[in-house]
Formats: C-alpha cells, structure tokens, sequence
C-alpha cells in the first residue's frame, strides 16, 4: 500500500495562490499515477487532477483547467499541485493518492485505484 501526507493548504483570497505538497511512500506497482481529490463538506471526493508518473502525461477536471498544474520532481516520491486564480468554489479538503490508470488513460476520467489509502489531507479555504 501506498502511505500519503499531503499539506500546504491554507487561507487564501479568491484570485490567490496555493501549492499543496503530497509525500508518498511504499509500493506503486498497482499504479505509477497520482492525482489530487477534493472534498466538499457533505459531497463525495472530486478527481481535480492527475499524473501519470512513467509517462509525465496530467489530466484536469474541466473546473480546474488552466488554473492548476499538477507536477512531481523528478524521482522524488513527491507531487505538486500549483493552485493559480482560486475561486470560493475551489475550498475543500484535498487529497491525494493513487488513481486507476486504465480509465485514466482510456478517457481521462480520475478515480482512486483500488485499494487506494486516503491520507489526513489538506484544506483549503478561498474566501471572496
């Protein structure tokens, strides 16, 4: 399984900027890609985005495209999400972990693997 610990959310103005972190640690032989998921209060989690980690490739929920950019650094076992142009309707906790590599190279759909593990998470708050 695969361990995450995801932080650098925070408070910010709509229009503002975040970079949230996510570490992960042990076995990704089920799935070399990561995405980012976000949860609403009262809603189920989001796929907002993904990479896949062999090829580089990212995928975006059409809410987020062209205002975040997921990226991980080089071997490090660390992926990025940069936050640009924050809107009210982007706070939530997010997430992150592994995702289902078939469907997300199918038809870009982003979904947790299965037998993911979720971490504590980080929130994020975007006030207007």
């Amino acid at each position: 399984q695969v361990q995450v610990v995801e932080s650098g959310g925070g408070s910010v103005q709509a229009g503002g900027s975040l970079r949230l972190s996510c570490a992960f640690s042990g076995s990704t032989a089920t799935s070399k890609s990561m995405g980012w998921f976000r949860q609403v209060l009262g809603n189920g989690r989001e796929g907002v985005a993904a990479i896949d980690r062999g090829s580089g490739n990212t995928y975006y929920a059409d809410s987020v495209k062209g205002r975040f950019t997921i990226s991980q650094e080089g071997s490090e076992n660390t992926v990025y999400l940069q936050m640009n142009s924050l809107k009210p309707e982007d706070t939530g906790m997010y997430y992150c972990t592994t995702v289902h590599e078939a469907a997300l190279q199918a038809i870009g759909m982003i979904t947790p693997s299965s037998g993911s593990t979720w971490g504590q998470g980080t929130q994020v708050t975007v006030s207007s």
